[in-house]
């Protein structure tokens, strides 16, 4: 192996994902995870290696997996290029984030279809180690409930459609991984079925849905709840709706805006408390304006009005987020007093096992795809590494 193909590092804290090794060593070869554990078992290796010397307090975590995000830097999936995805691709590291589903809105039929092949032709052509890669797309829309349109635009929301999907998903060459729909509308029981017997997770979003309603489409299928508490019939003592029945069903993932704009600090309390760690999913729900700052930008065909903190629609509607998923992670410490080992489970273990990935994403174990994120003392991101190649070095 040559130099740039080996790389050790040594006298480092790892989380594997599934165990904290105090004082550990991570061995990548090419672009996999060649051996991990504790120093007194690191094995001898070629005078070509490449030892990273990292402070003795520095930590090593599995990359992050962002299963909702829209654009970041600029560029957004609709956009419909491959310039966008490489653009979104490049800037995501910086944030820990070593691969993603590109998530489309609620556009026109043959924006969706574009926004979809090119996540395909990218995958196929520019999914390239050094950058977080592609692992599908997420569906958000259009088959939705106007009654829960959010920043998604009224104007194209459709009822669910199998024979729709089938198209779309051909022309993703298979790539859709999660789709966003409302179960109770006319048809939606169908599809969740459908997505369901053939291994893509039907997520509940924008969705009215009674109680009954919900547990109803929990049992064709459903098996995740997209950004937990927004654009969701909200629970209530005499009818929990879409929020108290995927609280109560442990069968049932639920995506988590961790910004405290998206839902109060006790309420994302609420939710950890109630799901645990093994139950949620750290997403952002970034749009283009992310990394940006101020400004006006366009969502879905919709404008949208960024400051520092949000990104609304004119009348006030949220709709997205700028948020990175470093600083998710460091606010759910914040707002739930969760262990750092936590927040692996949230945002790398458990998006990895939701797309059927985890024998090669989510932990640091032999085999697997050398994803991984390396902090210093301060809890600061110092190296990003996505498939064994460097994607980010802070002060770079």
């Amino acid at each position: 192996m040559t130099q740039e193909h080996t790389i050790l590092l040594k006298n480092v804290k790892v989380y594997t994902g599934e165990e904290v090794i105090e004082d550990g060593f991570l061995l990548v070869k090419g672009h996999q995870i060649y051996g991990v554990g504790l120093m007194k078992d690191c094995p001898p290796v070629e005078s070509t290696t490449n030892t990273l010397i990292l402070d003795k307090n520095s930590t090593v975590l599995p990359g992050f997996i962002d299963l909702h995000i829209h654009g970041a830097a600029g560029a957004d999936t609709m956009d419909a290029t491959h310039d966008a995805l490489q653009t979104i691709s490049s800037s995501l590291p910086k944030e820990g984030t070593t691969s993603y589903l590109p998530t489309t809105m609620t556009t026109s039929k043959h924006a969706i279809e574009n926004a979809l092949q090119s996540i395909a032709s990218y995958m196929t052509d520019e999914n390239e180690p050094g950058k977080a890669e592609v692992l599908g797309a997420h569906l958000e829309g259009p088959f939705l409930s106007p009654n829960r349109a959010g920043a998604q635009h009224p104007d194209h929301i459709m009822i669910p459609q199998v024979e729709l999907f089938k198209r779309w998903n051909e022309l993703a060459n298979g790539h859709i991984k999660v789709v966003t729909l409302a179960p109770e509308q006319e048809g939606g029981l169908e599809l969740v079925s459908y997505l369901f017997d053939i291994g893509i997770v039907p997520s509940i979003g924008h969705s009215d849905a009674t109680y009954e309603q919900t547990v109803q489409s929990i049992k064709a299928g459903v098996k995740q709840a997209t950004h937990l508490y927004n654009q969701m019939r909200p629970m209530h003592h005499r009818e929990p709706g879409v929020v108290g029945a995927v609280l109560l069903h442990d069968e049932v993932k639920c995506e988590v805006i961790a910004d405290g704009i998206h839902s109060h600090p006790d309420m994302v309390k609420f939710a950890y408390r109630n799901k645990g760690a093994e139950g949620l999913l750290l997403i952002t729900d970034a749009m283009r304006a992310k990394c940006l700052g101020k400004g006006t930008y366009d969502l879905g065909g919709q404008e949208v009005i960024v400051d520092d903190h949000q990104a609304v629609l004119a009348d006030g509607t949220l709709a997205g987020s700028i948020l990175k998923l470093k600083d998710a992670a460091s606010n759910m410490m914040a707002f739930t007093d969760c262990s750092l080992h936590d927040i692996v489970q949230m945002a790398s273990v458990n998006p990895a096992k939701q797309l059927n990935m985890y024998q090669r994403k989510g932990s640091l174990h032999l085999g697997k795809d050398a994803d991984f994120i390396v902090l210093n003392d301060k809890g600061d991101i110092e190296l990003t590494f996505c498939r064994g190649k460097v994607a980010y070095k802070k002060g770079e």
